[in-house]
C-alpha cells in the first residue's frame, strides 16, 4: 500500500510538516511496513513559504528590511535552488506585524516585499513566486516598487513615500530606474482572489477595513487608488480594473502584474506544480489531505479542494481528516474528497486546541484503522 500524506496547516496548532508526521507514525503503527510520502503543502497564504522549503529542500535566507511602518523587522525568503526563489509577503508587509492599535493602511508600505524582492534578485534568482495573502498595505504596491528603483512623483515633481495616503498625490511614474535584473526575471503570484484594483470590490473595500481603515479613510484610499489606475493607464496603457486579482494585497498584485509582467495564478495549483504533486500520487492508493476547518469557503482555492481535484485525475481516493467541519464542508465532495473527517468531534475544544497533535493522532490511528479492515474485507 503506499499512502501520499498532502495537509494544510492547522493554523496556531499543527503545521503541515508536523501534520505528515503524526500521519507517518499512525500509518506505521495501524500498517507495518507500508510505503508512505510526506508532503508539505499551502493554498498561498501565510506558511506557504515554509511549506515549500521544506518539500523542496530549500533554505531561508534571513535579512533586516522595513516592516508595513518601516520600522526594521528581519524577514526571510526561501532560496530553492540558484534560480528559483519563493517568497512571502506577510513576512515583511504583514498585518499580524503591525498592533491593532496602529492598523491604518494610509500608513502602510509594501517597500519591505521589494526589499527581499531585490535581495533574491541580487543573489542570482531570475524566477521568483510571490505569495501576497495577509498583507497590512493598501499602497497599490508604491512601496515594493519604489524598493526596486520606480519613481512615483507629484505635482512638484517630488519622489512620493510609498503608502496609501499617497495614491492621490501621484501624477507621474518613472520607471527608468527599475532594477534591471527585476526587468529580467519572470514572476509568479500566488492569488486566489479575483477583485479589481478599484470599485465597490477592489482592494480598499474589500480590504480595507479589516486593515484598520475608518469609513472616512475608506473613502480617501479609494480616492487615491483611481487616481493611481488612472496614472498607470496614461502610463502603460492597461486598465488595472480588468486585470483579475489586481487588487490583491492592496493592490500589490497590479504592481506585479503590470510593472513586471508577472504570471497570476491560484495559490494551491501553483504550490503542487512546485512539488511535483502528480508524480507522487499517480501509483497511490490513498491521498490523506486536510485543513484546520473544512467549510464552504473550503471549494475556493483551498488545499482540500485543490489536492482532491488532483487526485481525481488519477482515480485516486483522497480523505480529508480536518481539525473541525463547518457549514457547507460536504461541497468538497464535488471535488475528489471520498471521506471527510473531523479530529474533534466529541471532544473537548479547550482540550483539542491544548493538546492538538494528540487528539489529531488518535483520529488518524481511527482513520487507518478504518482503512485496514476495508482491505481485509476486500
Amino acid at each position: 500500500m503506499k499512502l501520499v500524506f498532502a495537509s494544510d496547516s492547522f493554523k496556531g496548532t499543527l503545521t503541515s510538516k508536523q501534520i505528515s508526521t503524526l500521519l507517518d507514525k499512525a500509518a506505521h503503527e495501524i500498517f507495518g511496513n507500508v510505503e508512505t510520502v510526506k508532503l508539505c503543502v499551502a493554498d498561498g497564504g501565510e506558511g506557504t513559504i515554509d511549506a515549500l522549503i521544506d518539500s523542496l529542500g530549500g533554505v531561508k535566507e534571513t535579512l533586516t528590511v522595513h516592516g508595513p511602518l518601516m520600522e526594521e523587522v528581519s524577514a526571510y525568503y526561501g532560496k530553492i535552488d540558484e534560480r528559483r526563489t519563493i517568497i512571502e509577503m506577510a513576512v515583511s508587509s504583514g498585518l499580524t506585524l503591525v498592533p491593532e492599535s496602529r492598523r491604518n493602511p494610509l500608513y502602510t508600505s509594501s517597500y519591505g516585499l521589494g526589499e527581499l524582492v531585490k535581495s533574491a534578485l541580487i543573489n542570482g534568482a531570475d524566477d521568483i513566486t510571490v505569495c501576497i495573502g495577509g498583507s497590512a498595505t493598501n499602497d497599490g504596491g508604491m512601496g515594493f516598487l519604489t524598493a526596486l528603483g520606480v519613481r512615483f512623483l507629484d505635482a512638484d515633481g517630488n519622489c512620493l513615500e510609498g503608502i496609501g495616503a499617497n495614491l492621490n498625490k501621484v501624477v507621474k511614474i518613472d520607471i527608468s530606474g527599475l532594477m534591471p535584473k527585476a526587468s529580467k526575471a519572470h514572476f509568479t503570484v500566488m492569488c486566489d482572489v479575483t477583485n479589481p484594483l478599484c470599485g465597490e470590490n477592489g482592494a480598499t473595500y474589500t480590504y480595507g477595513r479589516q486593515k484598520g481603515a475608518s469609513d472616512k479613510e475608506l473613502e480617501i484610499l479609494e480616492r487615491g487608488m483611481v487616481n493611481y489606475r488612472d496614472v498607470i493607464i496614461d502610463t502603460f496603457g492597461i486598465n488595472p480594473d480588468i486585470i483579475s486579482g489586481s487588487g490583491a494585497a492592496g493592490g500589490v498584485g497590479a504592481a506585479l502584474k503590470i510593472f513586471l509582467n508577472a504570471d497570476i495564478r491560484s495559490g494551491i495549483e501553483t504550490v503542487l506544480d512546485m512539488i511535483g504533486f502528480d508524480s507522487y500520487i499517480c501509483d497511490a492508493d490513498y491521498v490523506i489531505t486536510g485543513e484546520g476547518r473544512a467549510d464552504a469557503q473550503s471549494v475556493f482555492g483551498k488545499v482540500v479542494k485543490g489536492v482532491g481535484d488532483r487526485a481525481a485525475k488519477y482515480g485516486i481516493p483522497a480523505i480529508a481528516l480536518c481539525g473541525s467541519l463547518g457549514d457547507g464542508y460536504e461541497k468538497l465532495y464535488e471535488h475528489g474528497i471520498k471521506e471527510i473527517i473531523s479530529a474533534s468531534e466529541g471532544k473537548d475544544i479547550e482540550d483539542v486546541m491544548r493538546l492538538p497533535d494528540r487528539y489529531y493522532y488518535e483520529a488518524a490511528l481511527e482513520m487507518f484503522e478504518a482503512l485496514m479492515k476495508r482491505a481485509v474485507r476486500k
